[in-house]
């Protein structure tokens, strides 16, 4: 049985809907990228990726405090507060549950143990014993390079920890 799909209407509206989830996604990285997102509560969360090495993974430096950018694909976490930026682990250091930004309440938290962390990864309390585990990165221009090889524990590299962020100069 020979079928004609090039004139198939089924097969039109499975391309118009592959279109449009494409073009959505696209409109959400140009959006996070351009810091579009600062601009609702609602949309404090923009879903990217980061470009390059897993020693030299490139991502754009969020536009305003409280921009959390998570890169799923590398389990990363950038966060900009308080004129710092920051690249965590995705992953709560409990059980390696996914964390969750909470914009209402400017903090990150743990949906499985209910875990809580300040915006710069400092732990508050739950059942998590450290603060979110941070990565090496650096500035290059408006982007960050995170090392994804590079991961401190706050509990096991201490003054690596502390200082795994990215100071923003103000203008």
């Amino acid at each position: 049985m020979d079928l004609d799909c090039e004139h198939c209407p089924l097969a039109e509206s499975l391309e118009r809907r592959a279109f449009v989830r494409e073009a959505l996604s696209r409109v959400l990285l140009a959006m996070g990228a351009l810091g579009v997102a600062r601009q609702a509560s609602a949309m404090s969360v923009v879903f990217g990726s980061g470009v390059g090495t897993r020693t030299d993974k490139a991502y754009t430096i969020p536009a305003s405090d409280g921009v959390v950018v998570i890169d799923k694909d590398e389990s990363v976490i950038i966060a900009r507060f308080d004129g710092r930026v920051f690249a965590f682990s995705l992953a709560c250091p409990h059980q390696n549950t996914a964390l969750r930004w909470d914009a209402g309440n400017r903090r990150f938290q743990c949906p499985k143990h209910k875990s809580r962390y300040k915006p710069d990864g400092v732990f508050i309390e739950g059942r998590a014993t450290r603060g979110m585990d941070r990565f090496a990165l650096r500035r290059d221009g408006d982007s960050v390079l995170v090392n994804l090889d590079a991961l401190y524990r706050e509990d096991e590299n201490a003054a690596q920890w502390a200082v795994a962020f990215v100071m923003l100069s103000e203008k």
